[in-house]
């Protein structure tokens, strides 16, 4: 029996998460998917699910986590096909994954007051790409957009956020290598001001040498932005590079313990043939994900939704089924 005829497909996947699971999909998420074209529910598809679940970067605990909620609805809904059963599994990990969206609060943006993005997140994950993104999504719903290089520790953090506000045409606030971060969000925050700027997106270390550092030096830029705007930082974003797995989940919840998050982006979720980690990061940190990462161009953001993203490891064009 044919994969395509035995799922039929639930919701249109977003192109951009569909194009950004391509790897995904193609790979692990179709071998879980042929486990239930077999003829009936045995417990070597259970072995044999979980062993590719935890293949799949859901991380051990998430992946007894969902089987155990699988099973209860297989006996409570007395399923017996596998065909069903893959439905049942569809439910349980959309559930999951609504676990860390169903609260997101509405984001409102008021012309004439910056919302202020404050991007944080461990070296290489992709924070600076990112931001570039988040001010082209913005940029596109016609919201004027400022930077802000608050990572001044690194230089060429400084030039590449430059380097990406040119080719935006985005105003970049910057002051030199080894400035005080504090001084550059302050001139960043006028600046928004002055300018009318709806979206002012702050760049920061991602160092994690000490946790009470850190923390020292984001309340330090909180109390400075919120001398203009009580809110602020209205969002605290973590970036989170998709392709280091579990490690990049540590990693995570080091900066949560660290840091009040409020919104998570998966970055580089195109370079990873796994794509699991979005479960594991929903149960672990419980944050809402409100952004994927899906390529390289400016332009490949996508807003996340737990039912296009899991119809999006399943279902891709028809020449895949």
């Amino acid at each position: 029996m044919v994969f395509s005829r035995l799922f039929r497909r639930r919701a249109e996947p977003e192109p951009k998460i569909e194009a950004g699971l391509k790897k995904t999909r193609r790979g692990i998420f179709k071998d879980i998917a042929n486990l239930f074209e077999r003829s009936e529910i045995t417990e070597d598809l259970f072995e044999d699910l979980e062993a590719l679940l935890i293949q799949a970067d859901l991380g051990v605990e998430t992946t007894l986590e969902l089987l155990d909620n699988l099973r209860d609805r297989i006996d409570r809904e007395r399923i017996k096909q596998p065909a069903d059963a893959r439905e049942a599994l569809r439910t349980e990990m959309i559930a999951l994954l609504e676990n860390a969206t169903r609260n997101r609060k509405i984001k409102i943006y008021q012309r004439g007051v910056p919302f202020v993005i404050l991007v944080v997140g461990v070296n290489g994950t992709g924070k600076t790409t990112t931001i570039a993104k988040l001010a082209k999504y913005h940029q596109d719903q016609g919201r004027n957009v400022m930077l802000v290089a608050g990572d001044t520790f690194r230089a060429a953090a400084i030039d590449q956020l430059k380097v990406w506000g040119e080719r935006l045409k985005v105003p970049v606030i910057a002051h030199d290598p080894g400035a005080d971060p504090g001084a550059v969000v302050f001139d960043g925050m006028q600046a928004a001001y002055n300018r009318n700027a709806d979206i002012l997106l702050v760049d920061t270390a991602g160092r994690l040498h000490t946790k009470y550092n850190l923390m020292e030096e984001l309340k330090k830029i909180r109390k400075v932005m919120q001398r203009h705007v009580a809110e602020a930082p209205q969002e605290v974003l973590l970036v989170i590079d998709a392709t280091t797995g579990q490690n990049g989940l540590v990693q995570a919840k080091k900066f949560a313990e660290a840091v009040e998050i409020t919104d998570i982006a998966i970055a580089k979720l195109d370079g990873t043939a796994r794509g699991g980690i979005a479960f594991a990061i929903a149960r672990e940190l419980g944050t809402p994900i409100s952004y994927v990462g899906t390529g390289e161009q400016v332009t490949a953001l996508a807003e996340f939704n737990p039912v296009t993203y899991v119809d999006a490891l399943f279902f891709g064009e028809e020449e895949e089924l």
